[in-house]
């Protein structure tokens, strides 16, 4: 399978199937544009301040330092790009999932103790997911998201950006995450 593009306009001819027996059904495809934001920009003002560690309250801090109109920042995204009400067969690009993100963050904390770099007392052992999850944020994106067999199962592909700019796809991740 692959992707090509043709411009608008152009002549095109519907190919013969080399095999007819593998020949699905033809669908029209379209995309639509959306706005995402980092999950993180909701920690400013989504929940209660007594319900986040202390962490997500110096994030909170910080982001207000540091971008003071971000409420408008979200208002114009939402304005330009709103939400699509249609149905997405799979989402091409963006954040990664938080899912996917505190998974890998649990693997690279776990493979970094079993390889004595580090020790985390298992009291401590969420916060240090979520500041290394708040880390790998940064470092990942998705290239995409769909879902599989059902509605409870999505399967993602993510990338590291460095890897994504020095075009080594073989260091993506495809990782599957069920959402009941």
């Amino acid at each position: 399978m692959r992707v090509l593009y043709v411009p608008p306009g152009t002549d095109t001819a519907v190919a013969e199937p080399l095999n007819s027996e593998v020949v699905g059904k033809q669908y029209d495809v379209s995309a639509t544009l959306l706005a995402e934001l980092p999950n993180w920009f909701a920690t400013h003002d989504d929940e209660d301040e007594d319900d986040l560690s202390a962490f997500q309250q110096q994030l909170a801090r910080d982001l207000e330092r540091d971008l003071p109109h971000l409420d408008e920042l979200c208002a114009l995204a939402c304005d330009l790009w709103p939400a699509d009400e249609g149905l997405a067969i799979a989402y091409i690009g963006g954040y990664a999932d938080d899912e996917v993100i505190t998974s890998i963050a649990e693997q690279t904390l776990a493979g970094r103790e079993k390889a004595g770099e580090i020790v985390i007392p298992v009291t401590s052992w969420y916060s240090h997911v979520e500041k290394e999850r708040y880390r790998l944020a940064s470092e990942w994106m998705s290239l995409a998201r769909f879902p599989v067999a059902d509605e409870f199962y999505y399967g993602s592909f993510v990338v590291r950006h460095d890897d994504l700019a020095a075009e080594r796809l073989d260091k993506a991740l495809s990782v599957t995450e069920f959402s009941e």
